[in-house]
């Protein structure tokens, strides 16, 4: 990967080749969180989680080396840091959650949890979607803040998610069986980080609509 961008760096507009290509790192990643969490292929979905963060870091890292490195960027260097850092951070996210399933050999999952990776999978496709628009802001800000706004809508469903099968496990779990409690807990925690950071990169492209529709 660093050679791949050592070639397409610094031309400006390639740098959203590389938002596109860690895009569909987290599509993917969703992807399989969305079937570890529906109890399917367990073992696969971990394994495919693990590769995509890898490959997520690489980009992210080669990325920062560039921005360093270049003397034109589509944006302001903060904000592509801060861009494919929020994406990067989502990914880290997911892989927190497939540590946890193996880690505690978790094979039966909640439905509030299933429900919320699909919340995931959706606002990483939306994710995507935006990537390729940002190309030119300004003819796509109206999309670019539905999309936005659109993101910042499933993070709030997943809350809702969150606190309902919060409450479920504890009141199934917390007397009989602490530890079974105390793991769907840590598993909640960290899905719910994973729509937190998939907001946060709404937010990224919201202030880059911003400072430059």
């Amino acid at each position: 990967m660093t050679g791949v961008i050592q070639k397409i760096l610094p031309r400006e507009d390639k740098y959203f080749d590389v938002f596109t290509a860690h895009a569909d790192v987290l599509v993917g990643a969703t992807d399989a969180l969305s079937r570890l969490l529906a109890g399917n292929a367990i073992e696969k979905s971990l394994e495919q989680i693990r590769t995509l963060e890898t490959s997520g870091d690489d980009i992210t890292r080669d990325v920062l080396t560039a921005v360093r490195r270049s003397f034109i960027t589509p944006f302001d260097r903060s904000a592509i840091t801060s861009l494919i850092s929020a994406m990067d951070d989502a990914v880290d996210e997911i892989w927190h959650t497939a540590k946890t399933v193996r880690i505690y050999k978790v094979t039966e999952f909640e439905p509030q949890m299933g429900a919320s990776a699909e919340l995931a999978r959706k606002a990483a496709r939306l994710v995507r979607e935006a990537i390729p628009l940002m190309r030119n802001v300004g003819r796509n800000a109206a999309r670019l803040h539905e999309i936005t706004e659109m993101i910042v809508h499933l993070e709030g469903r997943a809350d809702a998610l969150h606190d309902d099968g919060l409450s479920a496990i504890y009141e199934r779990h917390a007397a009989a069986q602490p530890i079974a409690f105390f793991v769907g807990r840590e598993l909640y925690r960290y899905i719910e980080r994973v729509l937190d950071r998939l907001q946060d990169v709404a937010d990224e492209i919201q202030g880059i609509v911003i400072d430059h529709a």
